[in-house]
């Protein structure tokens, strides 16, 4: 069930799992992006009933004031209030990450940066084999934080052209300002070009299958966006210590998200795995989703190591989404932690807790990209710019150094610009 690779004698270095896109999925995205930036919402109709049997001509693309009333309605008070507590807690949590506006003077220059929302944000939630009021939240509150004004949710509808409930719960509650009924790459191609239904947006934000990672890919740069999601990943590092029971549901937890789920167990004693391996066993008996789980367990592994170093090392060389830490002394071995979306530290830490907005957002590097990339922040949903004005005599004071530097560069103009100020103030 869990392939075995003992490092324990030699340091050969993992490399992560790199997110490759198949180059008729390229082409086809390529199709649908020039489709919904020449038709519009006719593109957007057309392509919901092909991919997902909804024919939204007759209530159209956009969520009405009195299907967000039916769901407000049809959800369970118990799940309401989950979801409200899971807001809240994005919202605190989001509240620490923003940057703050500043300002210095020094000799005449006062200088600073300013700090201002995005305008126009689009967050895609996926839907297919699962559906993600969290994703919700983790992609609006972060921008509602921000103080972000338009905030469109694209999330693809059911076959009767319905919305999930709990969704459109979220989406309120969260403070959504739109929710479009469309998913896929034609979802990413309308937030980036705009359609009637769909204003253009200033950055796309959000996980999804490889054809909406394959859009967000070439629509780069035309807006921004969060980064290219690959499936679902989590390395847990275990000793003697860890409870095996808590091992197999977090394995069994990880799977299940999708059939290429990567799950890998790190540990430098066999045993614990042998214990993980037999506990695995009585777990999926009790599973759900099990044909997923099964598939993505197929390529799970346990990785054999010397100790606790090498088993930071082959973290830092896998980089993955999620880290899971049972070990007896969890917190020093998270100090040696360079790379990793989320540390969970602990055996009562499971990563569903972040999953669900316990002082993490869900919305992680994958692919090993967590080698230069973090979570979804507040932060991303904001500009910084740089102010800078100078007195005369400031002016004057820095322009021959400016111009010098400037001039050793070969841009005689830049120069000449500073140095007339010195001039002018001279001539004073």
């Amino acid at each position: 069930m869990l392939e075995l690779l003992d490092l324990r004698s030699r340091r050969e270095r993992l490399e992560p799992r790199r997110l490759e896109v198949e180059p008729p999925i390229s082409e086809a995205v390529r199709d649908i992006i020039r489709r919904v930036r020449d038709e519009g919402d006719a593109a957007l109709v057309d392509l919901t009933l092909r991919f997902d049997g909804a024919d939204l001509r007759p209530a159209g693309l956009v969520v009405s004031d009195s299907e967000f009333q039916v769901a407000q309605e049809q959800i369970p008070l118990e799940l309401q209030r989950a979801i409200d507590s899971l807001i809240e807690r994005l919202t605190d949590l989001h509240l620490r990450q923003l940057p703050r506006e500043w300002w210095a003077e020094r000799e005449g220059l006062r200088y600073g940066e300013i700090v201002r929302p995005i305008e126009r944000v689009g967050c895609y939630v996926p839907g297919g084999r699962a559906l993600y009021p969290s994703s919700v939240a983790m992609t609006v509150v972060p921008a509602v934080v921000a103080g972000v004004e338009h905030i469109v949710v694209c999330t693809p509808p059911r076959k009767d052209g319905t919305m999930n409930a709990a969704v459109l719960y979220a989406a309120a509650r969260a403070g959504a300002t739109r929710v479009v009924k469309v998913g896929g790459a034609q979802a990413i191609a309308a937030m980036a070009y705009g359609t009637d239904s769909v204003p253009t947006v200033d950055r796309i934000v959000g996980p999804g299958n490889a054809y909406v990672t394959e859009a967000k890919r070439q629509v780069a740069g035309r807006v921004g966006i969060d980064g290219l999601a690959g499936p679902t990943e989590l390395v847990v590092v275990a000793d003697a210590t860890a409870d095996p029971e808590f091992l197999a549901t977090d394995l069994v937890a990880q799977a299940e998200h999708d059939p290429e789920a990567s799950t890998i167990l790190v540990t430098a004693d066999r045993e614990v795995a042998e214990r993980a391996i037999a506990a695995l066993e009585h777990e999926l008996a009790r599973a759900g989703r099990r044909e997923i789980v099964n598939a993505a367990l197929q390529h799970a592994r346990v990785v054999l190591v010397a100790d606790e170093e090498h088993a930071a090392e082959v973290v830092n060389d896998l980089a993955p989404e999620h880290l899971q830490l049972l070990v007896a002394e969890a917190r020093p071995l998270a100090a040696k932690i360079r790379n990793a979306g989320a540390i969970f530290v602990g055996n009562y830490t499971p990563v569903p807790f972040g999953d669900y907005g316990v002082a993490s957002n869900h919305v992680l590097p994958t692919a090993g990209t967590a080698r230069f990339a973090s979570g979804l922040r507040a932060a991303d949903f904001v500009t910084v710019s740089s102010v800078v004005e100078a007195t005369d005599r400031a002016a004057a004071a820095l322009a021959p150094e400016v111009a010098t530097i400037a001039r050793a560069e070969g841009l005689v103009g830049h120069a000449r610009a500073a140095e007339i100020r010195a001039e002018r103030k001279a001539n004073r």
